[in-house]
């Protein structure tokens, strides 16, 4: 499991990548990915290319992070989740809440 951050060039987003399991254990290192940054300010691309499993305490997590971005509509964008991870953010609904590419 690990959990990365980078910040845009341009300063106003920022790339969390999630690697291996993105669960509770992940849960101190996914808040310090975006708790570095002042609430409101940056919108957030959650990277899970490289992410195996997610689970209910990665969903809560997941509207954390929405609650801390830019906006509320589009300001985190989940993006090329497997198709297992996909599935769980289809059944939880969660395109109604993030973008999912």
């Amino acid at each position: 499991m690990s959990i990365s951050s980078e910040l845009s060039s341009d300063e106003k987003s920022v790339t969390i990548v999630v690697s291996g399991r993105f669960d509770f254990s992940t849960h101190q290192a996914f808040m310090q990915a975006y708790k570095a940054f002042p609430r409101g300010e940056k919108n957030y691309v959650v990277d899970l290319t490289n992410a195996e499993y997610l689970d209910s305490s990665a969903m809560g997590m997941l509207l954390q992070l929405r609650e801390h971005s830019a906006k509320d509509t589009d300001g985190v964008i989940l993006k090329n989740g497997n198709e297992a991870v996909q599935d769980v953010l289809r059944i939880a609904n969660f395109g109604k809440l993030f973008v999912i590419q």
